[in-house]
């Protein structure tokens, strides 16, 4: 039960789960610098259990970006019946590398790498988890990905990266074919000209190149994210990658919403710039329901849930599909 939700709870999911929350697993890792830290919260019971790696962004908040933010989402997915992922990448200012360390400040690659190590490597995760141990059905793999994670989880579904101050970074391609479909929230548009000139200078990374993006995929962007930092465009940057990709079959706009999408990063977070129970509570079903079809042919949650969204919550956020 949540008093703080309206129009939102129209929009169907199944029954909550019972779950459980473990922290820290941790993959030794001497080329990268730290050990990859990570939580996993899960189903207390169930098996052939689908899996999403959820990928933080790169926020001003000391330790939301990492393996402890994102419990909206993480609690929620996993209440939902996937086991959720959450790796702390090398930018997290509390357990990452410092901003001048090779690869950063983004550590761009590096967050890559950190998905398919955790796929590489899930025999020694369940060994450190062992009551997810056997249940996970490693051929249903979703990933989720908010602002810089988005960019990241775009490059495991397929897009590319050219850097033009990094001559190792140029028509980069890292798709991992073992994650079947992704949602990028509030994820980086265009780079080049479409970047503002200090992230020209700081955050030349943020240049993708969606037209190799071929994994299916789910945008959700806010029509008042407008990052005047990052981009010399309005909110429709972060959108780019749903008009210029293949993959990207469908847009969650949410009216009104900024950055924060509702508070995903956090219950009353400092990253949360338009805290809103019921915008949360449409990024979290609509989300669901989208990875739920996606990875389960015939499963009607999406359908289900855009017919809802249009019908009871149409004053929240609206669907366009290709």
């Amino acid at each position: 039960m949540n008093n703080l939700i309206g129009a939102s709870r129209l929009i169907p999911v199944s029954a909550p789960q019972t779950t459980l929350s473990i922290n820290s697993i941790t993959l030794p890792a001497p080329a990268r610098g730290r050990p990859l830290d990570m939580r996993i919260t899960a189903p207390t019971h169930g098996g052939s259990l689908p899996i999403i790696l959820l990928s933080h962004g790169h926020g001003p908040s000391l330790y939301i970006p990492s393996k402890d933010g994102y419990g909206p989402l993480a609690n929620f997915y996993a209440e939902q019946g996937f086991v959720v992922i959450q790796p702390t990448h090398l930018n997290s200012k509390v357990a990452g590398l410092a901003a001048d360390a090779p690869g950063g400040p983004l550590f761009w690659r590096s967050r890559v790498e950190d998905m398919v190590m955790i796929l590489d490597r899930l025999d020694e995760i369940e060994a450190q988890a062992p009551w997810i141990a056997g249940r996970l059905d490693r051929d249903k793999i979703a990933a989720v990905g908010h602002s810089l994670g988005g960019q990241t989880v775009g490059m495991l579904l397929g897009a590319g990266l050219n850097d033009p101050l990094d001559e190792t970074a140029r028509d980069i391609r890292l798709i991992e074919p073992r994650v079947k479909v992704g949602v990028l929230l509030a994820a980086p548009g265009k780079g080049g000209a479409d970047l503002s000139a200090y992230a020209a200078q700081h955050y030349s990374a943020l240049n993708p190149d969606f037209s190799t993006l071929t994994s299916r995929t789910l945008v959700v962007c806010g029509d008042a994210d407008d990052s005047p930092h990052i981009t010399v465009r309005g909110p429709d940057w972060h959108a780019d990658a749903y008009h210029l990709s293949p993959g990207a079959d469908a847009i969650l706009t949410l009216l009104g919403a900024k950055h924060g999408l509702g508070g995903i990063a956090g219950y009353d977070a400092k990253e949360t710039d338009d805290e809103d129970p019921d915008r949360l509570e449409v990024t979290r079903r609509m989300t669901w329901a989208y990875l739920r079809s996606a990875l389960y042919n015939g499963d009607p949650a999406w359908d289900n849930a855009c017919q809802s969204l249009a019908t009871h919550a149409n004053a929240i956020g609206t669907v366009t599909r290709k």
